[in-house]
C-alpha cells in the first residue's frame, strides 16, 4: 500500500474517513450547518472604563459627516474623521457606516491589531449600552435567503469529491462580496482561464509493470518536509468566507502536514496565526513591500522572530489591476450618485487592502529584504525564464512561477507553460533554485504534471478559500485530502511510487511525440 500521511487525519475524523471508503453510504452529520458567515449580528461585550463618561448612541449618530465622523467598535466610540482621507477602502466605505456600531463589519475585514494603528485620542470612550437599540435579527435579503437555502442543501465536506465541488457550492453559499473578491480576475479574465486550460495541453506517458505496492507522496521544498508537494498559496481575506478566517487554514495545514504561506493581507493578525500553529509546523510569510520601507522592515523582523521559515516576496503587482468582478459588485452595491460635494468612490475589496503597497519594485529590493532577515527568500510572480535566472543571480533560494492567479496582467503566460520552457531550454536552473508554481491547479494530475517537469511543489489559493467558505477547517482538510488521493492515484498509474521517481519524459505536449511536437 502507498503511505498516506492523511490517513492519520482520516482515522481521527469520522466525517473524512467516510470519504475514503469505496461505495460508502452518504455521510450524515449531526452537526448544524453554518449560517451565512457574518450575516447575523453578534453581541459584543466591552469592558467599560469607569474613569471615562459614557457616550449615548444618540450622540454618536450626530457625527456622520466628512468633517466629523464617529463609529462604534467593540463597545467604544472612535473618532475616525482623520482616517477618512487615508483609509485604504476610501472615505465612502466609512461614511456609509458613520454613527453606527460597525463591530461585525470591522472584525470581518480587519485583524484585531488594526485598532492599535489609531492614536489614543481617537478612542472617545465607552458607549452607553443602555442607549443602544435592541439587538434584533435583521431581515435577510433575497440574495441571503438563497444562500441560506443553498447551505441547507450543501453536502457535507466528506461528500465533496473534486476541488471543483467546493467552488460550485462556494458560488452559491458565499456572500456576494466574498465570491466577487475570491473569484475575480483581471479585465477579461483571459489569464485566469488560460491558467487552467494550459494544463490540458500536457499529457502523461505512463510506464507499466513497475512495483507499485509501496510508495509515498512525502517530499520537501525550501528545506521543509511536507506530506505532499502541495502548499496553501498566500490568499487574503479568509474571514470573508468564514469568521475564523486564516486560522482555519493554519490549523488545517498542521493536520494535513503541508505548508501554509500567510498572506500579508490576511484578515487575521500574524500573531493569531503563529499562536494557532502546531509545534514544528512550517509557516512561510508573504509580503508586499510598503511605500514606507520602515514598516516593511519592522514586519519582516516581526515574522522572523515569530518563527517564519521563509519570506515570500510578491513582485507581480507593478500596478493595481482592475479585478473586474470585485469592482463591478462594489459598484452595484454603491452606485455613483450625483452630489454637490466631491465624494471618493467606494473601493472594491482588492482596492481597499492594497493602498499601502509600493508598486515601484526593483531587484535592489531583494537586497533590502536580506538586510532585515537571514530567512530564505522566495520570489513570487516570476513569469519568464530570464527572470528565473536573475533570481539565481541575486541569490534567491526559491521562485514561484505565477501570474497572481490571473489577477494582474491579462494575457500573462500560464505558469505551467513557463515551467515547460525552463524544462526544455534551461533544465540546469532546477539544480540552482527551488522552482514552484501556482495558478490553475485543480487536480492531482495537474500537480503530478508540474512535478514531472521539475517543480518542487505546487500552490493552491482559491480552492482552499472556497473550501474554508463552505465548510471551514474541515473543508480545507477535505480539499487537501482530495489532492493527496489524486496525486497518489496519478503517480501510481503512470509508474512512479515516489515523487523522486517522476521524470520529465513522463509528461509532454498532447498528441503524438513526433516532429515538432516531440519534447526536446
Amino acid at each position: 500500500m502507498f503511505t498516506r500521511p492523511l490517513l492519520r487525519l482520516a482515522r481521527q475524523r469520522p466525517s473524512l474517513r467516510a470519504s475514503l471508503r469505496p461505495l460508502a453510504r452518504p455521510f450524515s452529520s449531526t452537526a448544524t450547518k453554518p449560517r451565512i458567515w457574518g450575516v447575523l449580528a453578534v453581541a459584543t461585550v466591552a469592558t467599560v472604563a469607569t474613569e471615562s463618561p459614557l457616550i449615548s448612541y444618540e450622540e454618536v449618530q450626530k457625527h456622520t459627516s466628512l468633517h466629523d465622523c464617529w463609529v462604534i467598535i467593540k463597545g467604544h466610540v472612535y473618532d475616525v474623521t482623520a482616517l477618512l482621507q487615508t483609509h485604504p477602502g476610501g472615505q465612502e466605505a466609512i461614511l456609509a457606516q458613520a454613527g453606527k456600531d460597525v463591530t461585525n463589519l470591522f472584525t470581518m475585514l480587519h485583524p484585531p491589531t488594526a485598532l492599535s494603528t489609531l492614536p489614543p485620542s481617537a478612542n472617545l470612550g465607552p458607549v452607553d449600552a443602555s442607549t443602544m437599540p435592541t439587538e434584533e435579527e435583521r431581515v435577510l435579503t433575497e440574495e441571503e435567503i438563497l444562500q441560506e437555502e443553498a447551505r441547507e442543501e450543501m453536502p457535507e465536506a466528506a461528500d465533496m469529491l473534486l476541488l471543483d465541488d467546493f467552488e460550485a457550492w462556494a458560488e452559491r453559499v458565499l456572500s456576494g462580496t466574498a465570491w466577487a473578491y475570491y473569484r475575480s480576475a483581471a479585465d477579461g479574465e483571459n489569464s485566469f482561464m488560460e491558467n487552467r486550460n494550459a494544463f490540458r495541453r500536457y499529457f502523461f506517458r505512463p510506464r507499466v509493470l513497475r512495483d507499485m505496492s509501496t510508495g509515498s507522496t512525502e517530499t520537501s521544498f525550501m528545506g521543509v518536509e511536507t506530506s505532499m508537494p502541495v502548499f496553501i498559496s498566500p490568499a487574503a481575506m479568509a474571514k470573508l468566507g468564514h469568521p475564523l478566517g486564516e486560522v482555519n487554514l493554519t490549523k488545517a495545514a498542521a493536520e494535513c502536514g503541508i505548508v501554509q504561506m500567510i498572506s500579508c493581507n490576511a484578515s487575521c493578525s500574524v500573531e493569531e496565526l503563529f499562536e494557532a500553529k502546531q509545534p514544528g509546523q512550517a509557516l512561510f510569510f508573504q509580503i508586499y513591500l510598503n511605500k514606507n520601507r520602515e514598516e516593511s522592515a519592522a514586519l519582516i523582523r516581526k515574522v522572523d522572530n515569530l518563527g517564519a521559515k521563509a519570506i515570500v516576496f510578491t513582485v507581480d503587482v507593478a500596478r493595481q489591476s482592475k479585478r473586474t468582478r470585485d469592482v463591478r459588485y462594489k459598484a452595484m452595491q454603491n452606485p455613483t450618485r450625483k452630489t454637490d460635494q466631491p465624494v471618493q468612490k467606494a473601493k472594491s475589496v482588492s482596492e481597499s487592502i492594497s493602498g499601502y503597497q509600493d508598486t515601484n519594485l526593483t531587484w535592489k529590493d531583494i537586497t533590502f529584504i536580506r538586510e532585515h532577515t537571514k530567512l530564505p527568500i522566495i520570489v513570487k510572480g516570476v513569469q519568464s525564464l530570464e527572470d528565473v535566472q536573475l533570481c539565481v543571480d541575486h541569490g534567491v533560494e526559491g521562485v514561484i512561477l505565477s501570474n497572481h492567479g490571473g489577477r494582474q496582467a491579462d494575457y500573462a503566460p500560464a505558469p505551467v507553460d513557463i515551467l515547460y520552457e525552463i524544462r526544455t531550454h534551461r533544465p540546469d536552473l532546477f539544480d540552482k533554485i527551488d522552482v514552484m508554481i501556482d495558478g490553475g491547479i485543480r487536480t492531482g494530475a495537474d500537480v503530478v504534471k508540474a512535478l514531472a517537469m521539475g517543480a518542487k511543489a505546487v500552490g493552491l489559493g482559491r480552492p482552499f478559500l472556497y473550501a474554508n467558505g463552505t465548510h471551514g477547517q474541515e473543508g480545507v482538510e477535505r480539499a487537501a485530502m482530495i489532492m493527496q488521493e489524486e496525486i497518489t492515484n496519478t503517480m501510481r498509474n503512470i509508474g512512479a511510487s515516489t515523487v523522486d521517481e517522476l521524470r520529465p519524459e513522463m509528461v509532454g505536449p498532447a498528441g503524438p511525440w513526433v516532429g515538432w511536437n516531440r519534447p526536446v
